[in-house]
Parts: structure tokens; C-alpha cells; sequence
């Protein structure tokens, strides 16, 4: 392995991270270009095998060539974005591109996996164009590893915490309406929520102090109301470009609820404020993406939090197909890079919370005048 380069952290860059870009780009390419040799002519397949195609080359080049590395890499990047972009629209359309797989009684959609793989090979490659070694490489996915599964896991710890606080009401006043039980989750998912991040902070050697809480300043309270104008400019652009493509995206589990039963909307309106906006924050912003500075740069942060933050919201999705469910998540991934943003500038978490919470309990108003 020769040393070429070196990152601002220190990390040595080599030629074995453009390799590993060309052999994801590689298979990218093979599950886009099988469902094209097979007479799927949709132009969004076509496009993502010709971006998939550019992107091998441009690997070979960043790893073979002489001089312009970070022009490939940058090339390499942005093909693979590409074939992320293209596959996601095709899954969004319906079109799977099924395949057996080869002595197993089951298949697999070769344009999900062209996307999967995609989303990887789009990492790889911004790895290569910023000269990050393997060794570099690994501790970032590694630690993207370990954050995902704790967001993961607050999630059911959500959960697990609102049946413990559910179980002795029952007992003493029987079931419980939908409302009632909907006001103990929220209490289950601020205690489960912090107690997650409590138990992260205290294996890390992380003392409250890590926690960025103040009383806002006018700096603060400027980048709050700037915020709130952005998040909703960006909804609303993003839900223009969906509607010229004809992108359908997937809806929330909450709002196939609020439309049986709306009154949980007016627990969800204040629990936006108290709650949801308040201990996601915390968990995805203070704890999570902060802990990513550690490996990332700010702005790699902010990407890499929000690729977690949208993540974990699959299951509040997986009712719709895969194609509603990634549209879904790209918005959430929108959002949370205008969050990340948000608490980056400040170092307060009191500014994301505020902005989180007040867009989710307008979002819940909204469904109240429609369904209440």
C-alpha cells in the first residue's frame, strides 16, 4: 500500500479505496445492466447502467490514472449518485427487475440491490475523492455501525419504556382508550429515549456536560425562526419536485391512525413540542451526530446523522411499497439535514428541538382541520 495523501485528521489515502469503489461499482453496474439486457427499456434503468458504467471507469481512473485523482473520484461520486437516484425512481414506479437466486426458492429485486449498493458506492467514492485511507474508511463505517444500532435501539427501548409505564395503569384501571395509551407512549418514549442516550454517554465516559443545553441567545432564537422557514421551504420544494415526477411517497403510520382516530391528534400536537421534538433531538442530534465528529467532519456529520436519522424511520413506513417507503425516507433525510444544520451552527440542542417540534405540531394541526 503506498501513501499518497493525507487527510486533515491524519489519515493516510491509497489506492485499496478507489479498489474497493471499482468492485462495488462493479456489481452496481451488473444489477442495473441485467434488468436493460432483459428488454426493460424504462428510461430511468437505462440511465442508472449508463451512470453505473461511468462510474467503473471513473474508479479505474481514480485508482490507475495519473494526476486529476480527485476529478475521477468526484466523477465516481456523482455516476454512483446517479444509479442511486435512478433505481430509487424505477422502485418508485413499481418496476422490481425480480431474479431467482440460484439454488434458493426465493428472488431478489436486482434494482433494490442496485440501490443498496449504490448508497455505499456513493460513500466509498466521497472516501476516495477526500483521500480517506481503508483504515479511515472503516472506523467511519464502523462507527455509522454502532450509532445506527443506537438509534435502533431507542426505538425499542420507546417502546419496551411505554409498556413498562402502561402495565400498573392497566392493572389498576383497565384498558385503556387509544388516547390514554398514546399519552403513556409518549411518556415511554421520552424515558426509553433518555435512557438510551444516558447509558451511551456514561459507557463512552460522556458526562452531562457533553449535552448542548442553554438558554438561547438572539443568535439562537434567529436561527430558530430562519429554520422553521427553511424546513418548510424544503418540504414544500420537495413536495413539488415529487409531484412534477410523479413520485408517490409513502405515509407516516400516525397519519393512517389520526385518520380512524383523530383525537390522538391532540395529544401529538402538544407531545410534539414536549416530547418527540425534545428527545429525538437529543438522541439523533446531541448524542449521535455529535458523536460523529469524532471521525467526521461537521458537514460529514450532518450527512452521516441524517442517513441514520432517516433510517431508523423505516418502520414508521413499511406498510407502503419499497419504492413510497425511499421516497419517504429522502424527505426525512431532507429534513434532518436542515436539523443537523441547525444544531452544527448553534451547539444548542434547545434550537433544533424548538424548530422540530413546532414543524411536527403544525404538521399534526393541519391533519386535525382535515380529519377532526
Amino acid at each position: 500500500m503506498t501513501e499518497t495523501a493525507w487527510t486533515e485528521s491524519g489519515s493516510a489515502a491509497t489506492d485499496a479505496v478507489p479498489g474497493i469503489g471499482t468492485g462495488l461499482s462493479a456489481v452496481m453496474a451488473a444489477t442495473v445492466l441485467v434488468p436493460a439486457s432483459r428488454g426493460i427499456t424504462e428510461p430511468a434503468v437505462i440511465a442508472a447502467a449508463v451512470f453505473a458504467v461511468v462510474a467503473v471507469g471513473a474508479f479505474l481512473a481514480s485508482r490507475y490514472g495519473s494526476g486529476r485523482h480527485r476529478i475521477a473520484a468526484g466523477i465516481a461520486t456523482a455516476a454512483s449518485g446517479g444509479v442511486l437516484l435512478c433505481t430509487a425512481y424505477a422502485l418508485n414506479q413499481g418496476l422490481t427487475a425480480s431474479t431467482e437466486l440460484p439454488g434458493l426458492s426465493t428472488s431478489i429485486s436486482l434494482l433494490m440491490a442496485g440501490f443498496l449498493i449504490a448508497s455505499l458506492t456513493v460513500g466509498v467514492g466521497v472516501a476516495d475523492a477526500l483521500r480517506i485511507s481503508v483504515s479511515g474508511l472503516k472506523d467511519r463505517s464502523s462507527q455509522m455501525v454502532v450509532l445506527t444500532l443506537l438509534g435502533v435501539t431507542g426505538l425499542f427501548a420507546a417502546e419496551l419504556a411505554g409498556l413498562f409505564l402502561a402495565l400498573p395503569v392497566m392493572e389498576v384501571a383497565g384498558d385503556l382508550s387509544t388516547t390514554g395509551f398514546l399519552v403513556i407512549a409518549q411518556l415511554g418514549m421520552a424515558l426509553g429515549t433518555a435512557i438510551i442516550a444516558g447509558i451511551y454517554l456514561s459507557a463512552t465516559d460522556r458526562g452531562l456536560e457533553f449535552l448542548d443545553l442553554r438558554v438561547p441567545s438572539k443568535r439562537d432564537v434567529i436561527w430558530t425562526v430562519g429554520g422553521l422557514v427553511v424546513l418548510f421551504g424544503a418540504l414544500m420544494t420537495i413536495s413539488l419536485v415529487f409531484q412534477t415526477a410523479g413520485v408517490e411517497s409513502a405515509e407516516h403510520g400516525t397519519t393512517e391512525q389520526a385518520a380512524e382516530n383523530p383525537e390522538i391528534l391532540l395529544v401529538l400536537i402538544p407531545a410534539s413540542l414536549l416530547v418527540i421534538g425534545p428527545f429525538e433531538e437529543l438522541l439523533y442530534r446531541n448524542v449521535i451526530q455529535k458523536a460523529l465528529y469524532d471521525t467526521f467532519s461537521r458537514v460529514g456529520a450532518i450527512v452521516a446523522g441524517s442517513v441514520i436519522f432517516a433510517g431508523v424511520h423505516v418502520l414508521a413506513y413499511a406498510t407502503a411499497g419499497p419504492g413510497a417507503v425511499i421516497a419517504s425516507l429522502g424527505v426525512i433525510f431532507g429534513l434532518s439535514l436542515v436539523l443537523g444544520t441547525l444544531y452544527e451552527r448553534t451547539d444548542n440542542l434547545l434550537v433544533p428541538s424548538v424548530v422540530h417540534g413546532v414543524y411536527n405540531a403544525i404538521l399534526f394541526a393541519n391533519l386535525y382541520l382535515v380529519y377532526g
